[in-house]
């Protein structure tokens, strides 16, 4: 680290007319990147994605969203009576947009169709499958369907589980408006931490960082899908990454220049010392991205792949620009100097002298809450969010309450779409029509030698509650026919999504913990230290998702905050994006405050002073940097989709969590707690990864 130092200050014009290029180029590949993102929900090699594919190529339209078109006839009417009137609306929508694949009342004679007063019916439409993020058919289906209403004096309406999702909008979030919105919070922080100007050198690191991984994604979006969450990742988590490193390496920068070294000097002690741990933060958090890149499903793959991106760009970008700017302009901007470095926090160092004098009493008091914010994981359901969780107002909204007004339910969402021989069609769809739990099941269409049979549920089918009807209508369909069949829809892919990303999960999650402990070890030259950092992230992840089950799922304080009713179950594919960013995250503060109390100890050989010490010097920068993650995460929480919301508050909530009642109380009541244990690193092993021994020392006050 001394000689990057070194060679960046050398070099310092270089490096820095590197990184305002990478701006720049970062600006055009940033305009450029949203045209060139996918909408992948693909499971390669599961039999729904398998049944899909065939749906697609046999009838042109897929089961990735169902729309469902409404008419009501005018009162003291039926629809009996308006079946043409009705038919030729319902065609009239269809023709909008001819790709799609429509199943009505006229189609298939199914009374199913009409609601139980009689004055309602429906139909479902599916397109193609959406090339990108915004807008699908439904822009075509609906004016069209309105249009053919008004003139036969119906009221219409359309919705579907995506539209729902939207949370009524028409358009995508604004990745730059919630990026504005994140660093707005992180600016006060920093004017805080900083009391001066310095506080706006790490924003723009940020702005090269998130700019510099917009131009490599772009690049790997010419030759793989990226998927669009991935934008609002960089952006977000990539803003509170290049902060945090930020703050840390200038932090220790002005330490060193108020203990009276040269400008120099400061920035290479800062580099050796801050920088190693920024280094070692940020290839944690890369490392344990992996999870998302294992997993064999291309939406959650583009994620691991563009998130580790994040890391590894901000902490290259912290480590040769930061240092070309301290050296340069460091001390010319932190103006005026308000704050003093030259001694550590006297609010931190207070409290870690409580704890330390109270430390069995502050270990009790933080499992206490640990517990009881992880109980409600138990009753963790893995699926989609309920329909009633997705919107709140709108026209998709309106039209949903109506389906359940009328009796006809919102399980129309989420049919399931039985692929078989022709020949056996009717068999299939009598056959399914009789499981408890469908509404009803009808040929939806043939193609040659190839039918396929739509399988309305009473409920919605997007969770694991559904998984009894989802394997019964499976097992009916395989038994009414002696050819192959196979099912896709809403329950059939959340059946795969299961399969395919929890199966192994629990090796990737082995695997990760020992790669992570066996860098935390060269880190901090000890066997204790690493296993407690591990055992302590996986504590504060299970809380995490306890809170996530007990505000979202359960909806305790989700409809008071953002106007959303209890979800039912978290998105399948939330839980490991969740997981796999917040154990790098959460580490990065476990190696802040270790690498500092490691330090002390060296210099001090007394556990308690180094923890006083370490508290005292990183508590205000953990806490801050925490808030300014929160302030990114809060943005990302501000996005209409409830799944975004849940992403955002998760993470948001896991970092304060983890800032807090993990390492601000229980890390150092624990140091406290194992004393000279904490410190020893053997002989062998110290040889094995090749860093300095580090012999376990006599008993602390006991002199030799």
């Amino acid at each position: 680290m001394e000689r990057l130092a070194r060679l960046v200050m050398h070099h310092r014009r270089i490096v820095s007319f590197f990184w305002i290029a990478m701006l720049l180029v970062g600006g055009y590949s940033a305009s450029q990147l949203t045209d060139r993102l996918t909408i992948d929900f693909s499971l390669p090699g599961q039999p729904s994605d398998d049944a899909e594919k065939q749906l697609v190529k046999e009838f042109g339209a897929g089961s990735f969203d169902t729309y469902v078109g409404v008419l009501t006839v005018p009162e003291g009417q039926t629809v009996e009576g308006h079946k043409s009137e009705i038919a030729a609306a319902f065609k009239s929508a269809q023709e909008s947009a001819p790709e799609t694949r429509m199943v009505d009342l006229a189609s298939t004679s199914d009374l199913g169709f009409i609601s139980d007063d009689k004055r309602t019916t429906y139909a479902l439409f599916q397109a193609p499958f959406p090339e990108s993020f915004g807008p699908g058919v439904e822009v075509q289906i609906e004016p069209a369907l309105e249009k053919a209403a008004e003139s036969a004096g119906f009221e219409s309406g359309l919705t579907s589980y995506n539209m729902l999702a939207a949370g009524g909008e028409s358009e995508g979030p604004s990745v730059l408006l919630e990026t504005l919105f994140g660093a707005a919070g992180a600016l006060l922080v920093l004017v805080f931490v900083f009391a001066s100007f310095l506080a706006f050198l790490p924003l723009m690191v940020a702005a090269v960082s998130i700019l510099t991984t917009f131009t490599l994604v772009l690049i790997l979006s010419t030759f793989s899908d990226v998927s669009f969450v991935v934008q609002f990742l960089i952006a977000l988590v990539g803003l509170g990454i290049a902060i945090d490193y930020s703050l840390l390496l200038v932090s220790r920068w002005r330490e060193e220049r108020a203990h009276g070294r040269d400008n120099e000097e400061a920035v290479v002690i800062a580099m050796k010392t801050a920088g190693h741990a920024v280094l070692a933060s940020g290839v944690t958090v890369a490392i344990s991205l992996i999870a998302l890149i294992v997993v064999p499903v291309p939406l959650v793959r583009s994620m691991g792949i563009g998130g580790i991106l994040i890391p590894l760009v901000s902490t290259a970008v912290v480590l040769t620009l930061v240092p070309a700017l301290l050296s340069s302009i460091g001390p010319k901007i932190d103006w005026p100097r308000v704050r003093k470095e030259g001694t550590a926090s006297k609010g931190w160092t207070a409290w870690a002298r409580t704890i330390v004098k109270h430390r069995t009493i502050a270990v009790a008091a933080a499992l206490v809450m640990l517990v009881l914010l992880i109980l409600p994981v138990f009753n963790l359901k893995i699926g989609q969010a309920d329909v009633d969780s997705l919107a709140s107002a709108g026209q998709p909204f309106e039209t949903a309450h109506t389906l359940r007004d009328k009796g006809i339910g919102t399980g129309v969402l989420t049919p399931m779409e039985i692929i078989a021989p022709a020949a056996d069609a009717d068999a299939i769809a009598a056959a399914t029509r009789e499981i408890d739990g469908v509404r009803m099941s009808v040929v939806g269409g043939v193609n040659g030698d190839v039918a396929v049979i739509d399988v309305i549920p009473e409920k919605e089918t997007v969770d694991s509650t559904a998984n009894p009807l989802v394997d019964g209508v499976r097992d009916a369909a395989e038994g009414a026919s002696d050819g192959e069949v196979g099912m896709t829809g809403a329950g059939p892919v959340v059946q795969d999504y299961f399969t395919a990303v929890y199966e192994k999960f629990p090796y990737v999650l082995a695997l990760i913990a020992f790669i992570t402990f066996i860098l935390l070890v060269r880190t901090f030259r000890s066997i204790l230290l690493p296993i407690k950092a591990v055992l302590l992230n996986l504590v504060s992840l299970a809380a995490v998702f306890g809170g996530v089950v007990y505000f979202w799922q359960q909806g305790h304080g989700s409809d008071a905050i953002f106007a959303v009713s209890p979800t039912g179950a978290i998105t399948f594919w939330l839980p490991v994006l969740i997981f796999a960013f917040l154990f790098g995250l959460s580490m990065d503060y476990e190696v802040f405050i270790l690498a500092r109390m490691r330090e002390e100890y060296d210099a001090t050989g007394d556990t308690n002073a180094a923890v006083i010490t370490g508290i005292g010097r990183t508590g205000r920068l953990v806490t801050s940097a925490a808030l300014i993650l929160f302030f990114a995460f809060a943005a990302l929480a501000s996005s209409p989709g409830v799944d975004i919301k849940v992403l955002g508050t998760a993470l948001g909530v896991g970092i304060l969590i983890d800032a807090t009642i993990v390492r601000a109380l229980l890390v150092p009541a624990l140091v406290s707690v194992l004393g000279r244990w904490n410190w020893w690193l053997p002989d062998w092993l110290a040889k094995l990864l090749r860093v300095e021994p580090s012999p376990l020392a006599p008993k602390e006050g006991v002199r030799t």
